[in-house]
């Protein structure tokens, strides 16, 4: 760096190239000195050049700035700042420590990075992260842009990068499993399986050294940087490479007519409670971006990692406003999932409130209207507001559909009662909301849990292989092994639990809302009964993608259920409310008598007659979670004119009965259909 630094402005912040070198800006208060260490290489201990920065020259309130010229895109840089350490005023600052740029629009992780060493005494900077001084103007989106699809019709898939294809089976090249890369390959299977969205587990940068002892964070719930992509999900590990893969990616994806949803982590970061390390937000500003107890300073746990952000604080507010604006507008992504995104309703001392900033500023902003927002509208103090959660743009995780259908399946007491409910966009949840059906995401299974496979295999958990005496993880799972704890040679049983996951599946697929599925669901794929399995970045967690000829009986099933999907539940286009949607409806409930619905606690079926459909259909269904058979009567007329019944899914039948399209249902000739022990029968008659 040849020329001289000039005192260079605070916006924008972070790193910003300009002609002949770069501004750098960061938010420090109560700092009372800043400079800045460019690197050569991320495991590099040693700076090629400190830059102090001049309180009187290069300082603007907060905000700590300077213009250095001879920077280039690629160049390393981390801040030592300095300041007083009083962790009961909620003041942190070590001076030996190197921090990233909260703003830097990349991170690189060298081969001696070490966890550790950030949470010791002394120095870490040939161990710390970096940041990267990023040009994001030069990319080629050759024409791309959000895909901006209705909710309506959409079918997601939660799936995770590494783990989409880091396994051998998937035919990905080496140095591509488990990249960005490795995912533009298997976008054929995404469209061929019928899915119209991907959400992704977090790809921001993370730490995956938090984690037990020998173990790596692998679902990625621990950020460092709320603007780099993670630069291990890059098949090259050139600091700049993670940015463009990341964004073949997403162009890939949008040619696929596959849209791009992040899981995002606004609640917390990496650097966990007073025990935890300092990369960033601690050496900065502790007390600004963390929710902190006034009388002693300690970190409140309302996401159960450590700490908790200070989402609705000025400086935080524009920190999340920014970074989602930049996956939008930059990474072109179409919207994102909110981790435990109560939190971000929680003061700057943590109480609830009803009109939180951060949210509404979320949802009003110009940029993000055109974005896709869920909310996993709870957090991990009890604060649940699932149904309540502000504005009228907002989807929400259904968690309710969730633990219902699992008990109607597993012949919970009174389960039928709740079934409606559910299959019909949980009316008694949103409609009093003036929502759409389409804020209803639906899901029986995601990361956090069971995979499908092993809710119909284990009663209880079996988190052994996570190294903390298997005390993590839910216990209330509300599974049934079907008669045997785990893998099983029993014909019977292994016949009963693919029944059950079809049972699954289209209660998921076929109710009223926006439906999720889980990676590897479509193929049984199963993690032994590990119901935690953030830690296991192995062959359990990953996608083997040889239970797809295994298991090409459910495979298939999936996709005719989307087809199914596709064909009957394409509602009016206009925009409609939860209550307008059921008067475009006319639903009958029935038992195994008609016009005799059971809804008692012992009662175990229950037959739904839906018409009015756009499609000229009417709909029967039979769900019996009974353990033994029953025969249900069938109307034999609609409104005086009769009726012929035809079978399009019966999941007692083995494939390919099981599910067949509208075009190739199969005539049932009487009046009366016999529903098999835990069964779901879809029946059609044209009208």
């Amino acid at each position: 760096m040849n020329g001289k630094v000039n005192t260079g402005s605070s916006y924008p912040l972070g790193s910003t190239l300009r002609p002949g070198g770069a501004n750098f800006s960061v938010y420090a208060k109560n700092a009372t000195s800043v400079e800045l260490l460019l690197f050569d290489a991320a495991d590099d201990d040693i700076p090629s050049r400190i830059v102090p920065l001049d309180p009187l020259r290069h300082r603007t309130f907060h905000y700590w700035h300077i213009y250095a010229p001879d920077i280039q895109a690629g160049q390393l840089y981390g801040y030592r700042v300095n300041g007083p350490n009083n962790p009961e005023r909620g003041l942190r600052f070590d001076p030996e420590k190197l921090l990233l740029d909260p703003y830097a629009r990349g991170v690189a992780a060298g081969p001696n990075y070490d966890r550790q060493a950030a949470c010791r005494p002394g120095g870490n900077w040939g161990a710390a992260m970096k940041s990267v001084v990023v040009d994001y103007r030069g990319y080629n989106w050759e024409g791309d842009a959000p895909l901006r699809k209705p909710f309506r019709g959409s079918v997601i898939y939660e799936m995770h990068v590494r783990g989409f294809t880091q396994h051998a089976s998937s035919g990905v090249a080496a140095n591509k499993r488990g990249t960005y890369a490795g995912v533009i390959e298997k976008i054929p299977y995404l469209k061929d399986l019928g899915v119209t969205a991907v959400e992704l587990l977090p790809v921001f940068q993370f730490d995956p050294q938090d984690a037990p002892p020998g173990l790596s964070n692998y679902w990625g719930y621990s950020p460092v940087s709320f603007f780099a992509p993670h630069c291990g999900y890059s098949s090259d590990s050139a600091p700049l490479a993670a940015i463009a893969e990341f964004r073949d990616m997403v162009k890939a994806l949008h040619r696929a007519g596959i849209e791009v949803i992040l899981d995002v982590v606004f609640n917390h970061t990496a650097e966990g409670d007073q025990r935890g390390p300092m990369f960033c937000f601690k050496g900065l500003a502790n007390d600004v971006y963390y929710i902190l107890d006034p009388q002693n300073g300690a970190y409140t746990n309302y996401a159960g990692t450590g700490n908790t952000l200070k989402a609705n604080h000025s400086v935080v507010r524009r920190l999340i406003l920014d970074s989602l604006r930049y996956w939008v507008t930059e990474m072109h992504v179409d919207g994102f999932r909110f981790d435990l995104a109560s939190i971000l309703s929680r003061d700057e001392e943590g109480r609830p409130f009803p009109n939180p900033p951060i949210l509404w500023d979320i949802e009003t902003d110009p940029v993000l209207s055109g974005s896709k927002l869920i909310a996993e509208a709870w957090d991990a103090a009890g604060l649940y507001q699932v149904g309540c959660f502000i504005g009228d743009f907002w989807k929400e995780w259904n968690g309710q559909f969730r633990d219902d259908i699992r008990d109607f399946w597993r012949a919970a007491p009174s389960s039928v009662a709740k079934l409606p409910n559910r299959l019909f966009a949980s009316p008694d949840i949103f409609a009093a909301e003036r929502r759409e059906p389409e804020t209803s995401v639906n899901f029986v299974t995601c990361h956090d849990g069971f995979t499908l496979h092993d809710l119909v295999s284990y009663n209880v958990k079996h988190n052994e292989a996570n190294r903390e005496g298997n005390r993590d993880g839910c216990d209330n799972n509300l599974s049934w092994n079907c008669g045997a704890e785990g893998p099983t040679d029993a014909a019977d049983i292994n016949r009963l639990r693919k029944r059950q996951i079809k049972n699954f599946l289209a209660l998921t697929l076929l109710s009223a809302g926006t439906p999720m599925l889980t990676m590897g669901d479509e193929v049984c794929r199963s993690q032994w009964g590990n119901n935690n399995a953030y830690c296991q970045d192995n062959e359990l967690s990953w996608l083997d993608w040889s239970l797809r000829d295994k298991h090409v009986d459910i495979h298939r099933f999936v996709k005719l259920l989307i087809e199914l999907r596709g064909l009957l539940y394409t509602w009016k286009e206009s925009q409609a409310t939860l209550n307008l949607f059921f008067q475009q409806l006319y639903i009958e409930y029935h038992g195994v008598k008609l016009h005799q619905p059971d809804w008692g606690r012992d009662s175990h079926g229950l037959a739904i007659l839906i018409a009015k459909l756009q499609r000229p259909y009417l709909i029967y269904f039979i769900f019996n979670s009974y353990w033994e058979s029953l025969a249900f009567e069938l109307p034999s007329s609609y409104q005086n004119a009769p009726l012929q019944w035809a079978r399009v899914i019966d999941t007692a039948l083995a494939s390919p009965d099981d599910c067949v399209g509208a075009e190739a249902a199969v005539a049932v000739g009487e009046f009366v259909y016999r529903a098999q022990a835990r069964s779901t029968v879809m029946l059609l008659a044209k009208i």
